[in-house]
């Protein structure tokens, strides 16, 4: 079993969920005592909000190839950031480390692609709704067609995040505005939703949708499990 390499924290709400879900896969695979072998390094997300929020990119991703290497040499064969919008810098800290990265985009238009759908609607932070690195890598390397919100449901939808789910606050309101912007991205012919924050599958699940939700946060963890058990 390879060990799973992890920058955690951004923020601890989903990080959580990945351990629990890497964890609940090797030993659904491998039975017995067996878990997961990992590494995680855990930044303070209030750090990394500020670089955010102040658009100092460069310092943001100084800190998560720190982290990275924090993570590499801590024994771990591979890495996963187990979150969608730092993945602005993942070909930044894809060169500053010697494992390979699994990136959180592609493994979710892998699982899209194998089920057949062309047209996906794009929730996550305004930076990975709006911003090319992520849509663009969605469109140019696996072809598909991406839908997001209008302008004034894209700050509703970013607001929540920040506001709400990374500090563990789920409320009924917020989740009734998530399901009637999915209703219209549904409406413009989305096929499915990619819920491209690892917070959202925290407020809403299949249960609450008709069209398929690609919950980025599940389908990086078992990409990464797939991986740790390759031989």
């Amino acid at each position: 079993m390879k060990t799973i390499g992890m920058i955690g924290g951004m923020s601890w709400e989903s990080s959580i969920e990945y351990y629990r879900l890497v964890n609940e896969a090797v030993k659904e695979r491998l039975g017995d005592l067996h878990s997961a072998k990992s590494v995680m390094v855990s930044v303070d997300f209030a750090e990394i909000e500020k670089l955010q929020r102040e658009g100092s990119w460069e310092q943001a991703t100084r800190a998560m190839v720190a982290a990275a290497r924090s993570v590499e040499a801590g024994g771990a064969d591979f890495l996963i950031i187990c979150t969608n919008t730092m993945h602005k810098m993942a070909e930044e800290v894809q060169q500053g480390i010697g494992i390979p990265l699994l990136h959180i985009a592609d493994a979710t238009a892998e699982v899209i692609n194998a089920r057949g759908l062309h047209r996906v609607g794009l929730l996550g932070t305004r930076f990975t709704m709006e911003e090319d690195f992520y849509r663009g890598r969605l469109v140019e390397k696996f072809h598909l067609g991406v839908l997001i919100p209008e302008t004034a449901d894209r700050e509703i939808v970013h607001r929540v995040i920040y506001d709400e789910l990374v500090l563990g606050k789920i409320q009924p309101a917020s989740k009734a505005e998530y399901l009637r912007i999915i209703a219209g991205l549904a409406e413009a012919g989305a096929e499915g939703i990619i819920l491209g924050c690892t917070e959202i599958g925290l407020l809403i699940s299949q249960a609450d949708s008709r069209l398929p939700l690609f919950d980025t946060t599940r389908i990086h963890a078992l990409a990464a499990v797939e991986y740790a058990l390759q031989v």
